[in-house]
């Protein structure tokens, strides 16, 4: 068990990134890490023996994040104008930011999951065909579609 609290302590901060960019809100990510480490502390030393637990840890965190019966979304409320104490970002970099967690929110589990594999843990679309237990051709298709519709949500972002 040791070896699980140590892995945890140094990768904790990364498990919890990947589950935040997966489902797109901090409540829902922390019950999809809590979930998975559950499932992973009672099998460690086997995890640990493959060589690569964290790939194994987001391969559990995929098929968790699937098997939930209800999509988790983020509500997002929009007002006519922004409070007073707001101060204007001067790099724009919040606003962009906002802009791609609202596209993001509006694509489906699965093509966020691609787009998060691909694109921030940087791994091929073989690798993320064997993750997702589907085919390269499937994988290439999600990306597709999935960087299609960011277009048409946030055109803005195309710039940034």
């Amino acid at each position: 068990m040791r070896g699980f609290q140590e892995f945890v302590a140094a990768r904790g901060q990364a498990l919890s990134r990947t589950a935040f960019l997966l489902t797109g809100d901090h409540h829902a990510a922390a019950d999809l890490l809590q979930e998975t480490l559950v499932k992973v502390a009672g099998r460690w030393s086997r995890i640990a023996a493959s060589g690569n637990p964290e790939a194994y840890i987001r391969t559990i965190m995929l098929n968790q994040l699937r098997s939930w019966r209800r999509p988790r979304k983020l509500a997002f409320f929009s007002t006519s104008e922004v409070p007073e104490t707001a101060e204007p970002d001067p790099s724009g970099t919040t606003d962009s930011r906002v802009m791609l967690v609202r596209a993001l929110a509006q694509l489906g589990a699965k093509q966020r999951a691609v787009l998060y594999l691909r694109f921030y843990e940087d791994l091929s679309e073989a690798e993320i065909a064997r993750q997702l237990g589907c085919s390269v051709g499937t994988v290439k298709r999600h990306t597709h579609d999935a960087l299609k519709r960011l277009r048409q949500l946030a055109p803005e972002l195309l710039g940034a």
